[in-house]
Order: C-alpha cells, then structure tokens, then sequence
C-alpha cells in the first residue's frame, strides 16, 4: 500500500487546476459580463427615473395650480348678522369641477358625458377647454350636490374637483340692498360686502389670513325684523298703488344708524346676476330725485332757525308768484293769507317761496349745505349718488328748491337731514353699523337751534292730527306720528308732466321725543280706485303709519294713548 503524503497532495491539486481550466471562461470575461449587466440594469433605472420624472413633472403643474386656485377660493368671509344676531350671509362649501385637459384620454365621450349631467355647458366651448391641453382648465362653479355626485359617476379620467367657499343669504330678497352681494370668487360686488373688502378683508385675504379660517361675524345696525316690515309694506303699496318703483327707511335719530332700508324692484343676493340689472338698484342711496314738498321742511326750519321768521307770522298766499317767466302756484290753493303752520299744513308753494325770499338765496344755499343736502352723502355702502344742483342758483332757481323743485337729493339725503330737525338740531352721519349715542355725539354737528328742533316737531304732529293736514293718514293711536307729504312732478322731455308723479311721507315718531325717522317714496303711484287722488297723502302716508304700527314695538317704543288721544293746542 502506498500512502500519499500531504505535500504530495498539495501537488497534485495544484497541477490538476491548469487542466481543470482549460475549457472554461476566464475569470476577467466573467467580471467583463458582471459589469455588462451592471451597466444594463442601471441604464433601465436610470430610464426609468428619467421618466418617472416626466410623469412627475406633467403631474406637478396641475397639482400646483390646484393648490394655487384651492387657496384662492377657500378664502373665507365673515358671516353678517343682524343687530340680535340672525345670520344675514354666511360661507357654505360647494364642489367646482375642473380638467387636467392633459389626460382627457376620448375628447368626445367626457363632452358627451358632462353636457348630459350638466346641460347648461356650452358642447362646442366645452370641447375646446378640453382639446387645449391646459393642466388647469374650470368647467363649472358651484355644482349642487347632485350635479356633483352625476359627474363623479362618469368616472372620466382627468375630470377632478375642488371644494370651495359659496356665499349664502339666508334672508334672499329681504336685505338685499344692504347686505350687497359677491362674485363667484367670494370677492364683494355691492353693498356692505364690498365696504368689507375695501375696508379690511381685501388685504387679509391677499395675505393668506383668511383660507378655511372662521372669522369673528360682522354686525349691522339692521334689524331684520323691521327690515322685513319696512320691504313687506313697501312692496304691498307698490303692488296696490301700481307704482314703479318704491323705497322705504327706518333711521334712529340719535345714532344715525340705518335699522331698515328697502328699494324695490330688488335683487336677490343669492342670484349675483340680478345686481346688475338697471332696474334693481339702489335708489335709497344710489338713486336722486327732487324730493318735492317734504323739502319744505328745510325751508321752514331754515327761516325758523334765521330769526327772520317766526312761527306766528303770516305770508300772503292770494295770487300766484311771476319770477323769471315762471308762475309759480299751489296745488290746493286757499288764496289768502296764511301763517307759518298753515303754510307747512296746507303745503302753500307760494307762502313757502316767500319764506325763503324772506331768509335770502345766499342764506338757503349755506343752510342746505350745512344739512349735507348739496354734497354727496359718506355711507358704508359704495352706491352713493351725487346730489344734483342747479347750473345757476339765482333768484328762481331758490324759489322752485325751497318746495323741493330744481334740486334732486338721494333719499337716504333727505331721511338724515330730517332726523337733525327731529333730535335737537344735531346732523348724526349715517351709518350702517351699530353706534352708542357718545359714539354718535362726538361725530354731531349743531346745524339749528333746539328752539328750532322744537318748533318742527310741533309742525310735524300738526300735519297728521290737524283735519287738512295732508299727513293725517299716517296716524297710528298711541304712537304720536308727525311728518310731511311731498307730491314732485316728474320731469320728461324737459317738462314737468302732470300724471307722472313721484310721492313721499317723510315722518318721524313719536313727536314728543323722537326716536325715529321713517321715509316712504313710491315712483308713479296710481290711485287706489277710479276717483281718488294719486297724492302722497293718499299712497305714501298710509304706509309709513302701516310701518309704524308693526315696527314700533319691535323698536321698543310703547305706544301711549292717554298722551296720543290728547288735541294739541294751536296758536298762531
């Protein structure tokens, strides 16, 4: 037996591996292959990377102008309330469908599938939005519910939707006017929704302070209780008296805050596009018209407050005034002389012309003034109209102002520069947001005496309570109502024309301490029924005492029928 040593086998191995070797790879082919499809798969990789990051890329544009245009739109408003807290607009979520038009995979089929859910899509618009390829392209705002749900059923690639702030008025039509509206952006178009954004939101909402963020709610001076009475007796004398148009407000006297303003027709501020017609706008403060004869309310005080004139003097009202190749006359004429309250009770355009004349035309331009009755009136609301003066304020042209003919003033104009006669003689600036007396005092400006004040509130009570007063349908018992008529031709083709009139009831409450001042005009009243007159005494007057008797005990005020049922005394 032969035994193999260990260095003999070491041998053996080490001769055998060159023989072994012979018919095989070499080992730097085999690294050369390793490398090879090292190589490969990282080329795959990278090709993959490279398009993962063109998809990518094609992704981020959309998802950035998605985020961009989610943040523009969820920018939140403030909710408005009322003076006792009802909610008179508020921000609800809504859904807006949108289109990558990039990966609209069949053109045809998503314009077939969303013009039958959504029929008020234009086919052929809606076709070319989707062929523009644009990463971001809107396809309708604000889907209801079930439009939304009808769209998600399609399940077309690329159709994809955003949540955003609508704005809602609980109230519709009852407020429209103050409140305003906005556009389809939630950026305020009217009313105090556009003072809003002038005034602060704007600017937080540029900043990004105001995206999905509940903001403290806005109060108005409005009490959406009387708001609501002041339009529903508003819109019953328009509708009774065939009018055209009316305006209705309730102001405190004391503060200057605007409780109830209507004008109709009136838009809602849930259909955005009916603020933009004509027809619907603001006349309470957008709108200036001659006023009539409620303007000799001014008068008088203005020759009161002068000390030319007192209230037991008498002018003579026998025969009509010539002046300037006019005649001037009144509507009722009593042809003869007449005193001071028998002037503002029977509306003399005579007795009233030589009062003024009596004060002078410089005297009347500066009074006017100083009421803001020839300046455009400041009020939170953008719609305020630029009073209309005479091109040359002569002789005449003061004569015609002094019974409200030749100057045209907003009602609101009219309503505010009452309530200065009405409070003691102080001009309070209106407003449309709640103010404390201090707060109101410190902004008042002294335009007549208290003395004066004093005498108009007397003149006021006597034009209801008097037989001819011409007011005397606005009585409510146990409310002490005063207040004026005015009965203005209106003017076409250059002329005044007799059958078209625009009448108002300019009136305050209760006379012995009043709180507030409430202003009716109706824009071409008819008369009632076949015989009876179209006067403001007969259309105007009736509905600020059927505004007085809801809306006073909502104010707070208590009626007072011992007080009420007493006669006043009257001395001349």
């Amino acid at each position: 037996m032969a035994y193999i040593t260990e260095t003999e086998s070491f041998l053996q191995v080490r001769k055998a591996k060159p023989r072994a070797a012979a018919g095989s790879i070499s080992s730097g082919a085999v690294k050369s292959r390793v490398y090879i499809a090292m190589l490969a798969f990282v080329g795959v990789y990278i090709a993959f990377g490279a398009r993962l990051a063109m998809l990518a890329e094609t992704i981020d544009v959309p998802q950035s102008v998605r985020l961009t245009e989610q943040d523009r739109i969820s920018a939140s408003r403030p909710d408005l309330i009322d003076r006792n807290g009802e909610i008179l607009a508020t921000d609800i979520k809504t859904a807006s469908v949108f289109a990558d038009a990039r990966r609209i995979i069949d053109v045809n089929e998503a314009v077939d599938g969303l013009t039958r859910v959504l029929p008020d899509l234009d086919a052929d618009i809606l076709r070319r939005r989707l062929e523009s390829r644009s990463a971001f392209v809107w396809l309708k705002r604000e889907l209801t519910p079930e439009q939304a749900r009808a769209v998600h059923d399609l399940g077309l690639p690329g159709i994809d939707f955003l949540t955003e702030n609508q704005r809602f008025y609980p109230g519709g039509t009852t407020a429209g006017h103050i409140v305003g509206s906005v556009n389809i952006d939630n950026q305020g178009l009217t009313g105090i929704e556009r003072h809003l954004d002038k005034d602060w939101l704007a600017d937080l909402q540029a900043a990004g302070f105001t995206a999905d963020r509940r903001m403290e709610p806005v109060k108005l001076a409005m009490d959406l209780r009387v708001q609501h009475v002041v339009r529903d007796e508003v819109a019953k004398a328009v509708e009774l008296y065939k009018a055209i148009a009316g305006v209705g407000i309730v102001l405190n006297v004391h503060t200057g805050e605007v409780v109830a303003m209507s004008s109709l027709p009136d838009y809602d501020p849930n259909d955005r596009s009916q603020a933009l017609e004509q027809i619907r706008m603001n006349r309470a403060t957008g709108g200036v018209f001659e006023m009539g004869s409620v303007f000799k309310s001014f008068t008088v005080a203005m020759a009161l407050d002068s000390g030319k004139v007192s209230i037991n003097d008498s002018f003579d009202a026998t025969k009509p005034i010539r002046a300037g190749g006019r005649t001037i006359t009144d509507f009722h004429g009593k042809h003869r002389v007449l005193s001071v309250p028998e002037v503002f009770i029977y509306s003399s355009n005579i007795g009233t012309a030589k009062m003024m004349l009596a004060t002078g035309v410089d005297a009347q331009k500066e009074f006017l003034g100083k009421l803001g009755l020839t300046s455009r009136l400041e009020t939170e609301l953008p719609e305020n109209a630029a009073p209309l003066l005479p091109p040359k304020w002569n002789e005449l042209a003061a004569m015609t102002i002094s019974f409200g003919h030749g100057i045209s003033v907003t009602p609101m104009q009219t309503a505010v520069a009452t309530a200065a006669l009405m409070n003691g003689g102080k001009l309070i600036p209106p407003t449309f947001f709640p103010r404390t007396e201090d707060e109101a005092n410190a902004l008042a400006k002294q335009v007549v005496s208290p003395q004066t004040s004093k005498a108009m509130r007397y003149l006021y009570r006597l034009n209801v309570v008097n037989a001819g007063g011409s007011g005397k349908r606005a009585e409510v018992p146990g409310y002490i109502v005063g207040g004026k008529t005015g009965t203005a031709e209106k003017i076409e083709n250059g002329r005044y024309v007799s059958n078209k009139r625009r009448n108002s009831f300019l009136s305050a409450f209760p006379m012995d301490d009043p709180q507030y001042v409430v202003l009716v005009v109706l824009d071409e009243p008819k008369p009632e029924r076949e015989g009876l007159p179209a006067t403001a005494g007969m259309n105007a007057a009736p509905t600020v005492g059927a505004i007085i008797r809801r809306a006073a005990p909502m104010l707070g005020v208590m009626p007072r029928f011992s007080e009420g049922e007493e006669p006043i005394e009257i001395s001349y």
